[in-house]
């Protein structure tokens, strides 16, 4: 007789098991009401990060055509930037500094990812071609994720610059890389986020390469200098014309990132009034069901006190 009730309380125990499982992997009106509210605050905060980085970008905007307009002799002595989509880089020489401007802070969409990934794209290719290439980094995030890949090409990071930036900044960066020893390399290589709109940017570079070379190959022929000077003032120029180039990208990259961060808060504000409106349908229900079973437990208990 005991085995015969040890099997049936077993069967028992075994079938009311999930359901135990499931009742206790449900969640209670309480916990959907707490899940609700912090969505409510998490929805808050980006949504005034939207509206913060929507005032940022205007000045951005501003500063960006600033530097588009000082920066117009650079590109007249180096060229226009070129874009990285698609790009062989097959006009790099042999040895190649590759500075990254990327952000200090997160929330920006993949602004810090493709520049990343750009630099993936061009040391492969260099190393194909068999040539060289090193980096520098401003920026933590950019730090961050190419110390993972390239940590032995990693020659100087700079992090925490101010924003926002100016020309004095831009040159305290170019200081910063030639006492790392840019100015040793082939050629220097910028690569930046360029702003198109609010919603969009593509990833570009800049090859900046010294002032050397004899004969035919002389830099600035069309210039006189005087007598023992021009090495000292081309010197000079070249100083001035990466500090000038790091200003431009710098501030393209600052307007592409501010527009990347709005968009982005934007998508996460719209993203947690859905989950809102799924948690209210989630908790109206629970209440609902609830309500119907305490309503079937008073009409059952007065039907029994009837009988």
């Amino acid at each position: 007789m005991l085995p015969r009730i040890a099997q049936q309380a077993t069967r028992a125990a075994a079938r009311a098991a999930p359901r135990s499982v499931i009742a206790r992997g449900m969640a209670t009106e309480k916990q959907i009401w707490n899940q609700i509210q912090s969505t409510k605050n998490i929805q808050k905060i980006t949504s005034s990060m939207k509206m913060v980085s929507a005032a940022k970008l205007k000045g951005d905007e501003g500063r960006r055509m600033t530097a588009i307009s000082f920066n117009n002799w650079a590109e007249a002595l180096n060229g226009p930037p070129k874009l990285v989509e698609d790009s062989t880089f097959e006009e790099l020489p042999q040895r190649s500094l590759i500075v990254t401007l990327q952000s200090d802070k997160g929330l920006c969409g993949g602004i810090n990812s493709f520049i990343t990934k750009s630099v993936k794209t061009c040391v492969a290719a260099l190393k194909e071609q068999g040539k060289e290439a090193d980096i520098a980094v401003i920026g933590d995030k950019g730090r961050g994720q190419l110390r993972r890949i390239y940590p032995e090409l990693i020659q100087v990071s700079m992090t925490e610059v101010l924003s926002p930036g100016n020309f004095t900044l831009a040159s305290a960066l170019a200081s910063e890389l030639i006492a790392a020893g840019a100015g040793d390399y082939d050629a220097v290589v910028l690569m930046y986020n360029s702003f198109k709109n609010a919603a969009t940017y593509t990833q570009a570079y800049k090859v900046i390469k010294p002032f050397s070379g004899e004969g035919e190959d002389e830099p600035l022929l069309s210039y006189e200098f005087e007598p023992d000077t021009k090495q000292e003032v081309l010197t000079d120029l070249q100083e001035y014309l990466l500090t000038s180039q790091i200003y431009h990208s710098w501030m393209d990259g600052a307007a592409a990132e501010q527009g990347s961060r709005m968009t982005a808060m934007e998508n996460a504000s719209k993203n947690a009034g859905e989950l809102i409106g799924s948690l209210t349908l989630q908790y109206n229900r629970a209440r609902q069901a609830r309500i119907t079973t305490e309503l079937i437990e008073i009409i059952s208990g007065a039907s029994a006190l009837e009988d």
